[in-house]
Parts: C-alpha cells; structure tokens; sequence
C-alpha cells in the first residue's frame, strides 16, 4: 500500500523540478548542446522554435538568441515589438514585410525583401514586421538576436489594424512558463 503511494509522489516530484529546471539557470553549463534544449511549435503549425540563451533560461538581460526554423508556407503574425531584432538566414529563403510607419496610426502597406541563405536583416524597434517562408520545398532557418528581452509582442489581425488596436502577447509563448507569475503585464510603448 505505501508503496503504490510513492509512484504518484515521485511523478509529482518528477514533474515540478523538471518545470522548475525549465526556467532556472542554476546547474546551466556554460557550453550547451543546442540539440538538448527544449524545442517546440507552441501550438504554430510549421514552426520550431529553441530559445539558445534567453532571458527566462539562462538568465540573459541585453540580448536574447532563438533558433528557428519554418516549414514552408509558414512563418509568423504580422507583429512589433518594443525591442531590436536581428536576423542571420542560415538555410532556405523567404519574404520579409516591413512597414517602417510606427509614425502613422497603422503599419499601412509593407515593403518586400526577399531573404535567402546567408542574408542578414534587421527589424529596428516598433516596425510592424513578418517573415513568410513562401519557398515551396525547403524550411527556412534563421537564428534571431533580439535585445531588451523578454520580448512584447503587438499582433496585428492585418496591415491596416491601428497600431492602439493590436493585442499584446506577454509573455510570448516561449516565455510564458518562466515569466507568468514573476513579471508585471506590460504596455504598449508607442
């Protein structure tokens, strides 16, 4: 009887260190196997998404570095954030939309850039921004730097949405178990 009662303690045990080394940065090694951290699509269809040194994982203050990869006809929501974000392709290619308008009362229509392996970009702060991957056979992967983490994210439904109108993602979906209950809600900087 008392041994049956230990299984569920030990998965309970199990579970919360497993969540709670997740978030922590105690016991990280300074060199890591990005191959060994953790990896997921975060309910995105054609996204795979490695946080490589975060705010929430390692403990990163100035810049956060992601690993991600995007199955072709995939890519991510028209979107800005109050930080800077840079963009080294490392395979495939795709389209970036950019509308440098956080001047005006909506993104309004991007401009196109075709991004190709090896190409390197920037997104400076509050330029509505989206990376399509619309090659039909290859993922793209890109490794990003963002800075200020951990990142704000503004949705935009389309390129016409006011910019007062777009819906706050924080924490992004990579952050939410570290930062849910330790960081206040944030606001819109524009």
């Amino acid at each position: 009887m008392i041994e049956s009662l230990w299984i569920p303690f030990l998965a309970i045990v199990f579970c919360s260190t497993a969540d709670a080394t997740h978030c922590s940065i105690d016991g990280q090694p300074l060199v890591r196997n990005i191959t060994e951290l953790p990896q997921d699509n975060y309910g995105r269809p054609g996204l795979s998404h490695t946080t490589v040194a975060g705010a929430g994982l390692h403990g990163m203050k100035e810049v956060e570095v992601w690993l991600q990869t995007f199955a072709p006809g995939s890519g991510t929501p028209i979107h800005r954030h109050s930080c800077e974000e840079v963009f080294v392709v490392l395979k495939g290619s795709a389209t970036l939309y950019i509308a440098s308008n956080s001047n005006t009362k909506y993104p309004g229509k991007p401009s196109e850039f075709r991004i190709f392996s090896n190409s390197t970009f920037h997104i400076p702060v509050n330029d509505a921004h989206q990376v399509w991957n619309t090659d039909e056979h290859e993922d793209l992967q890109v490794l990003v730097i963002i800075s200020r983490p951990p990142v704000k994210v503004f949705i935009y439904e389309d390129w016409l949405m006011p910019h007062t109108a777009t819906k706050l993602k924080f924490p992004y979906y990579w952050d939410e178990k570290c930062y849910e209950s330790r960081v206040p809600a944030a606001k819109d900087e524009l």
